[in-house]
């Protein structure tokens, strides 16, 4: 008889057994092993009809095209800026995509991006040997100055984000700060310093419960009290 041994939303280990029997389907992040269904990676269980599936919840960022990311400079050239995308792989930033102004041939490229700088861009291209370009021209990529910058996991963007920006549209108003979230785990946040730490602070906190349910709902009480705010959630 096949059973499902594990619930809906559960964190499971490699090699957990999450079902028995053939009635079942193993999805993304599992495998089959004779009558069992067993867990890949470490995740979070997705029971869609008879598929089970894994939503990664650990693991490095895979970069792709059209993502906005936070990248620090690592390199110049006399073509452009070699940038740190917190992956595997380095990108390059050309002249051509860094800035609409022209740039002549052998100026200084410090005065634009110097060694160290973080800069939201997107990727434009990622080819089958991983080499990655990106762009500065567009709404919202910029060079970023002063601030607070942490990590996080990748796959915990989408809900430091909220559906629409909800929840970080909720926290920049409970704390006035400036934040942007990479989808490369890097976020950036500028204000006062306790309002920082506290931005920081509930972000670790959506990464420690993201996989519970009513998350947006703890996160708006908890900033409540730490701010004395009435807030609106899906505020942006």
């Amino acid at each position: 008889m096949s059973k499902i041994l594990v619930k809906n939303k559960e964190i499971v280990v490699p090699g957990e057994v999450l079902a028995e029997g053939m009635d079942n389907l193993p999805g993304l992040g599992t495998y089959r092993a004779g009558e069992q269904i067993l867990a890949a990676r470490l995740g979070l269980t997705y029971i869609d009809g008879r598929t089970i599936k894994l939503i990664q919840l650990s693991g490095r960022y895979t970069p792709k095209k059209n993502d906005t990311i936070i990248c620090k400079v690592m390199d110049i050239n006399f073509s452009g800026w070699r940038i740190d995308t917190n992956s595997a792989y380095s990108a390059m930033l050309s002249m051509r995509e860094a800035t609409s102004d022209y740039i002549q041939k052998g100026a200084d490229l410090t005065q634009y991006y110097n060694l160290g700088d973080y800069v939201v861009a997107q990727i434009t291209n990622v080819t089958s040997q991983n080499l990655i370009d990106v762009t500065m021209k567009g709404p919202g990529l910029h060079k970023l100055q002063g601030g607070r910058m942490i990590e996080v996991s990748p796959y915990k963007v989408p809900r430091i984000i909220g559906k629409q920006g909800s929840m970080v549209g909720m926290i920049k108003q409970a704390t006035d700060c400036r934040i942007t979230v990479g989808q490369n785990g890097r976020v950036w946040m500028q204000g006062g310093a306790d309002s920082e730490l506290l931005v920081e602070k509930t972000i670790r906190k959506i990464e420690a419960e993201s996989h519970l349910a009513g998350l947006t709902e703890r996160i708006q009480k908890f900033l409540e009290k730490e701010t004395g705010k009435k807030l609106e959630v899906g505020s942006r």
